[in-house]
């Protein structure tokens, strides 16, 4: 299971509504940050969210409206006396900006709190057990980019009906075959684990992308997903704008959601040219199960 608190929604402008880009993820008791935009440590207190056990930035990318909060929260969280050691992931170049930005207000190799840098590579990410986190280059203008993939593991549960069918008792003998290894009773008869097993079910993904310019090639790494989050900053009538700033239009996120089987879409970083109906009414002709996320909207996958 992975809770979405949408902290800042806007594009690079922000309104009064919407704050600059950032999220927070919540999966197996852990918490991390996608994007720090500024204002971010506001929106944790207004959200009921808080700092608590929040040890991680996955980065986008480094854009201003992404990374401008990170000096402010690591502030406030020596203060709090909060994580041990801060880990932030993104891109190389992503990584340079925020190293210099810190360097700019402490002292080169410095920061209000120990950090721990991680540069992004395509490919597995964070193997926490319980959840693991992928990572995938895209194109937007000049940055280094990266969108996120979070998957829960599917598991297989005991039929109780083909336990009770083989006569297996309850206890231990049971627990063996939850955890894939046979068993023997009655002295001499094997119970298989795939006698009892059921299919495999209650696995999630999870996709989150920043900005980007084009969809192509990334349909293998949003195939399936149970809930897709991407930007949708132009209407397709200022598509030609779109592209001269490296971002999607709401009918090029919908279109991208309908062709790989995405289950639920979320459109985000909002531009204040425009009415939220408008965006929502361009993408729901595509692709009917989307909405668009306001800040402090909370879901859960």
């Amino acid at each position: 299971m992975f809770a979405l608190t949408f902290l800042g929604t806007s594009a690079s402008v922000p309104s009064a509504e919407r704050n600059h880009p950032a999220l927070l993820i919540e999966a197996a008791g852990q918490r991390m940050l996608v994007d720090c935009g500024e204002g971010t440590q506001r929106q944790l207190l207004r959200s009921g969210a808080g700092f608590r056990r929040l040890d991680r930035i996955l980065l986008t990318h480094a854009h201003l409206d992404h990374v401008l909060g990170i000096p402010g929260l690591f502030s406030t969280l020596r203060l709090r006396q909060g994580a041990e050691v801060m880990t932030v992931h993104g891109g190389p170049a992503t990584l340079d900006t925020v190293i210099q930005m810190l360097a700019g207000l402490w002292g080169a190799g410095r920061a209000p709190l120990p950090v721990e840098f991680v540069a992004l590579a395509a490919g597995r990410l964070i193997d926490a057990g319980d959840f693991v986190i992928d990572c995938f280059p895209v194109r937007h203008r000049d940055t280094d980019s990266f969108g996120f993939v979070f998957q829960s593991p599917s598991r297989r549960h005991l039929r109780p009906d083909r336990l009770a069918a083989l006569g297996v008792p309850d206890g231990p003998l049971r627990g063996e075959l939850a955890a894939g290894r046979a068993i023997v009773i009655e002295g001499d008869r094997t119970i298989d684990p795939e006698d009892v097993l059921g299919p495999p079910s209650g696995g999630k993904k999870l996709v989150v992308i920043g900005d980007l310019e084009t969809t192509d090639g990334l349909s293998n790494d949003v195939a399936g997903a149970d809930l897709l989050v991407i930007e949708a900053t132009f209407l397709d009538r200022d598509a030609a704008t779109a592209r001269d700033y490296g971002h999607l239009t709401a009918a090029e996120a919908a279109s991208f959601a309908a062709a790989n089987g995405v289950r639920q879409l979320v459109l985000t970083h909002m531009s204040g040219r425009y009415e939220d109906a408008e965006i929502l009414a361009e993408a729901v002709r595509i692709f009917p199960n989307t909405e668009i996320a306001a800040d402090f909207d909370h879901i859960v996958v």
